[in-house]
């Protein structure tokens, strides 16, 4: 079995499946042994819809948070807590910095991301960091919250290894996702290879950033294999041996997830 860690399952393009409808999204995972996803928070406009769409799923969960480009939707402390305050939610955010797409807001980027790691250690939830060429201040932030019992994970990560280090050393997970398959990325594939196996995730950041061989086209969670299967092969591992010990990580990261088999 596989985990789509990292969707955004209310912004598919449905409308481009012969069944335009969510329950093919989930069967068309399940039909290439995607069994479980993350459906992802980002900001408090959608934290409703997640949220419908775990209590829908048996075998969906939600996040809830600010992504740093929505920081115009932010959420207060008080009110992330009370989105937070349900059975399928099972991390905090997506929350992070980017100093990539919107540099120009990055004292609220950073206020809104020290918010979002204060509540999840008060909450005892993981973080589900975005983070773009803002290396230094993630990663001083995360060692100001960093904890042994809860830490999170880089999701799409596109850094280089010396912060993905930083981050393992502090207890975060590494997330890929289809970036990982493009023809430039060969410095992330090198970050993929080295990255220990126990705290390797892999996402579809879907609908985007759909993977090789199928870029130009619609991402759906199912990619997620076509994912899965590019870094088992930089790892040198079986896509059994990998999909059994990424689902592992996921479930260990993120344990307030119940497995559905």
């Amino acid at each position: 079995m596989l985990v789509d860690s990292h969707c955004h399952l209310d912004r598919l393009k449905l409308d481009k499946l012969d069944n335009p409808h969510l329950d093919q999204v989930i069967s068309d995972a399940f039909a290439v042994g995607v069994e479980h996803m993350l459906c992802i928070g980002i900001d408090k406009t959608n934290a409703d819809a997640v949220k419908a769409i775990a209590d829908q799923y048996e075998n969906v969960f939600a996040s809830v948070g600010v992504h740093p480009l929505d920081v115009e939707n932010m959420m207060s402390a008080d009110e992330l807590i009370a989105a937070a305050d349900h059975k399928k939610v099972v991390a905090i955010g997506e929350t992070g910095l980017d100093n990539y797409y919107s540099k120009d807001s990055r004292a609220v980027q950073l206020e809104s991301l020290e918010m979002h790691l204060q509540v999840a250690k008060q909450l005892q939830l993981p973080t589900v960091i975005h983070t773009r060429e803002a290396q230094t201040d993630t990663i001083d932030l995360l060692k100001s919250y960093a904890c042994t019992s809860k830490t999170g994970v880089l999701h799409c990560f596109t850094e280089n290894w010396d912060m993905a280090k930083k981050a393992l050393d502090l207890g975060f997970y590494i997330s890929f996702s289809g970036i990982v398959t493009f023809k430039n990325a060969a410095d992330l594939q090198e970050v993929a290879r080295k990255t220990p196996m126990d705290r390797l995730l892999v996402e579809t950041d879907s609908p985007y950033l759909t993977p090789v061989p199928f870029r130009g086209k619609p991402n759906y969670p199912r990619h997620v294999r076509d994912v899965a299967e590019f870094v088992a092969d930089l790892q040198k591992m079986p896509l059994t041996a990998f999909a059994e010990q990424t689902t592992d990580n996921f479930f260990s990261l993120f344990n307030k997830a119940t497995r559905i088999s």
